[in-house]
């Protein structure tokens, strides 16, 4: 099993807008809305040039602007995350079942470790991070990469995504891709199966999923 987090298994994203506004204000400007809904699943350096794009301040100290960030994600995500609907008991659920779990995040390590204390270290075997791989999402690496340290073959894991940069990675990856919006309308796609919410999602609902994309 391969989660992604943000927006997935914690609303985290409502932390991340406070941040980013936070921080648009601090460069005297105003994050419009349109800007925030495209970072959504990105990765840090897709996110800061969307606001320096945004704020029409293309010579902005990048260095600077994700220091100041993370600093201040962090001292959201120390305050604790609220679970997306179902998502804790579906993750008690896979770990009891003794599937091999992941955690694959576009965030980056500093700031996972300190959502894994409402996460939980032991229901992930592995945890993949947005500054450790090669390519982030939409790039399949991030997922290739997971399954590769699970020593799980990609075609035999499903991934649970929320965002469509996420689901558009998971599934260049191979993977079986169930999609749970969260801040984001996700439109129809081919090999994507969507549900409104992970509330009624089981080990065996996701292993009747994996079948259907094998048969």
């Amino acid at each position: 099993m391969l989660f992604d987090m943000d927006g997935t298994l914690v609303d985290s994203e409502k932390v991340w807008d406070v941040a980013l506004h936070e921080l648009a204000a601090r460069a005297g400007g105003k994050l419009s809305e349109p800007a925030r809904l495209a970072m959504i699943g990105s990765s840090m350096a897709t996110s800061m040039r969307i606001l320096r794009e945004d704020l029409g301040q293309p010579d902005r100290d990048e260095a600077a602007d994700v220091a100041w960030l993370e600093h201040r994600v962090e001292e959201l995500f120390a305050e604790g995350l609220v679970w997306r609907p179902g998502a804790m008991e579906l993750l008690r659920a896979v770990r009891a079942a003794g599937l091999p779990t992941a955690l694959v995040t576009s965030t980056a390590r500093r700031l996972v470790e300190v959502a894994l204390d409402t996460l939980g270290r032991e229901n992930f075997d592995v945890v993949v991070c947005g500054d450790e791989v090669p390519a982030p999402k939409p790039d399949p690496a991030p997922y290739r990469t997971a399954a590769e340290l699970l020593g799980v073959p990609i075609t035999d894991c499903v991934a649970i995504e929320d965002s469509p940069t996420g689901s558009a990675s998971a599934l260049a990856s191979g993977a079986a891709v169930l999609a749970v919006p969260a801040e984001l309308e996700l439109p129809p796609v081919d090999g994507v199966h969507l549900r409104e919410t992970l509330v009624g999602v089981d080990p065996a609902y996701l292993g009747a999923l994996l079948a259907r994309v094998n048969a």
